[in-house]
């Protein structure tokens, strides 16, 4: 056995774990402090907020009397209100003998009202966390501001390229630059040719330039846990031909890698160097994807997992913050969205449940994120937080939703379950939880 030869692995797989730590660490605290804060607001005492669980490794008593520490098994976390039996705050201590001050200050004491803010506020703070983070980014980036005009030219093998930063985009190849939110249709009737004619205006000059069609084959993106990322394919990286038949047009891609139906692509590929560029040759096979389609539903589609665009990178302009808000939302719902959309196709046999990730899964997924910036790394965290929030709402004993359940019913009766009901709906709840964890992890193991 080659021992040397294991050790990128070993780095590999603990670099994973530790950004899937770093990453679940972030998250189970965003959500328990929701709890912790809002059950403060609220008027009822936590006892404890443990990051972590098994032996403590620290720990430290607020002057509210609240215990925070951090224990050794960073997969989880939580908080124990006054009041509560136990760290999943559904059986509660006898509080009869408790002043009226007291009881209110736990709880089962304290009003509905009380409880169910506390419940919610878990997942709530998980929403609001990411919608912060998506917008944070959004400002930092920027985005591109009409009119089009060319900021950072990226390397290319073009033949010609003479278009330069600062130029504004009159129009390519005789048709007219439209305002940004109609490039992508507007880029789909350009000529399919590896060189065009740019009109554009330079230092209040009308000049015409040529150079590379805008949206060459340049991989701009390349996605975690795709073929593209295990054959080490990279952004920057340009596409000039696929199984010996020359592209010049990124668009020209997707058609060639449905064609080949998971069989195995030969690409010649274009990478930038200190010295000028080397061409490489890398195989992969495309891999089925189920795509949420616009209109609802999946779409499943061949793919290697990078995404396109031009060539150049626009001039930004940072969104203010209302507008970056509201496109942060528009994310979070649109990610929350089709979580819901999938599972639902995935259990009634429309897409594959290949889709649903394990610890393993997502620890992975966490490495590569890490792997490709800080940026990225952040992004991911704030999707995985959505993630989180969205399934803790979910109806089930155990989880938040189920507790929501619970008020709920308290809301409609006028009394809480009895503790007989909870018990047998708590061994449900950990059942199905256990359920779908061994097929997550089943998945991970297995699924392609």
């Amino acid at each position: 056995m080659d021992l040397i030869g294991l050790i990128p692995s070993f780095g590999s797989f603990f670099y994973s774990i530790l950004a899937f730590i770093v990453a679940l660490s972030i998250i189970v605290a965003v959500h328990e402090y929701g709890h912790y804060i809002v059950g403060r607001w609220s008027g009822i005492h936590a006892d404890v907020f443990s990051l972590g669980f098994g032996p403590i490794l620290y720990s430290r008593i607020d002057k509210r009397g609240t215990q925070w520490q951090v224990a050794a098994l960073p997969f989880g976390g939580y908080v124990k209100f006054a009041g509560d039996a136990d760290a999943a705050s559904v059986e509660a201590t006898d509080v009869s003998t408790l002043s009226a001050a007291e009881k209110r200050r736990t709880m089962a004491g304290a009003p509905l009202w009380a409880r169910a803010a506390t419940v919610a506020a878990g997942p709530g703070f998980n929403f609001v966390f990411s919608i912060a983070i998506f917008a944070t980014v959004m400002m930092f980036r920027g985005v591109a501001s009409d009119p089009l005009t060319v900021d950072e030219i990226m390397p290319l093998p073009a033949p010609v390229q003479e278009l330069r930063a600062g130029d504004e985009l009159l129009s390519i190849a005789g048709l007219k630059t439209p305002a940004l939110a109609q490039l992508d249709q507007y880029i789909k009737q350009l000529p399919v040719a590896p060189i065009l004619d740019y009109t554009v205006l330079r230092n209040g000059d009308t000049i015409t330039v040529q150079g590379p069609h805008p949206y060459p084959p340049l991989v701009n993106g390349v996605n975690l846990q795709s073929a593209a990322m295990d054959a080490g394919l990279k952004v920057g990286d340009v596409i000039t031909a696929v199984d010996g038949q020359s592209i010049s047009v990124f668009d020209e891609l997707p058609e060639l890698v449905a064609a080949a139906e998971g069989k195995s692509l030969n690409l010649t590929v274009w990478r930038s160097t200190i010295s000028g560029g080397e061409t490489l040759d890398i195989t992969l096979s495309p891999r089925p994807v189920d795509l949420p389609r616009a209109e609802g539903g999946f779409e499943t589609r061949w793919l290697i997992g990078i995404s396109g665009g031009l060539f150049f990178t626009p001039q930004t302009e940072t969104p203010g913050v209302f507008s970056a808000l509201g496109q942060a939302v528009q994310q979070t719902y649109f990610i929350a969205q089709s979580s819901v959309s999938g599972l639902y196709h995935m259990a009634v046999g429309a897409i594959s449940s290949c889709g649903l990730q394990g610890p393993i899964g997502i620890a992975q997924t966490s490495g590569a994120a890490a792997s490709q910036g800080g940026l990225t790394f952040i992004w991911f965290i704030a999707v995985l937080s959505t993630a989180v929030g969205l399934l803790n709402l979910f109806p089930i004993p155990v989880l938040d939703g189920g507790h929501l359940v619970f008020h709920a019913y308290e809301a409609v009766t006028g009394k809480p379950p009895s503790d007989g009901a909870l018990r047998v709906l708590m061994i449900i709840g950990l059942s199905l939880l256990a359920t779908l964890m061994i097929f997550a992890i089943t998945n991970d193991l297995f699924c392609p």
